[in-house]
């Protein structure tokens, strides 16, 4: 068990689209942190009736040191015309716990992605400034962007952008196999079994 602030300095907050059209660079993201030695959390990890999702987020933002933000989901919804802000909103209360927190909420360290360079300025001008990357969907490109950014904030020995790429190639082909062996639905798996089964891979 790691103490309170080991688990803070190691923890990655992942504020990303969760629907199917996402789901490859959704694991590619939770894989890249895993393997660079970090811990992801996210909105899915909380099941708890008792609370509101806004409280389970934020509490969730206060135990990360890092935040990696995904803004590419800012299309008008098919059916109510209207864009989705719960990402946008999710940043910027991680953004406000930087500023205006204190202690170990001072040096939170920040990513935002996008599907494509500059599109925030017409969208989100106000984070201009940041280190936004683009990543045209890709989860290759995800696993770099990632690994690149932890590597400068964290200061810590990660693997290789090519190694990592190819880590996860070699994971998502055999994925199939080791979900049917443990009775897994591989077009089902709760957020907490993909963590257990991708930290379980890269230890070995």
């Amino acid at each position: 068990m790691l103490a309170p602030d080991d688990a803070f300095e190691r923890s990655v907050f992942l504020n990303c689209p969760f629907d199917v059209a996402y789901e490859a660079c959704f694991e590619a993201l939770v894989f890249s942190v895993l393997a660079c030695g970090f811990h992801p959390r996210c909105a899915l990890e909380a099941v708890d009736s008792g609370a509101a999702r806004l409280e389970r987020i934020s509490r969730i933002i206060r135990g990360c040191r890092y935040g990696i933000h995904d803004l590419s989901r800012v299309e008008v919804g098919a059916s109510s015309r209207l864009p989705r802000f719960n990402m946008p909103f999710e940043l910027g209360l991680d953004i406000g716990a930087r500023t205006f927190g204190s202690g170990l909420l001072r040096r939170k360290a920040l990513l935002v992605l996008d599907a494509e360079p500059y599109r925030y300025q017409a969208t989100l001008s106000d984070i201009a400034g940041q280190d936004i990357r683009h990543h045209g969907g890709s989860p290759e490109h995800i696993i770099t962007g990632v690994r690149d950014w932890l590597r400068i904030h964290s200061d810590c020995p990660v693997p290789g952008p090519v190694t990592l790429r190819q880590a996860f190639t070699e994971f998502s082909a055999g994925l199939p196999a080791v979900c049917a062996a443990g009775g897994l639905d591989r077009h089902d798996l709760q957020f907490a079994d993909y963590v257990a089964l991708a930290r379980e891979w890269v230890a070995r």
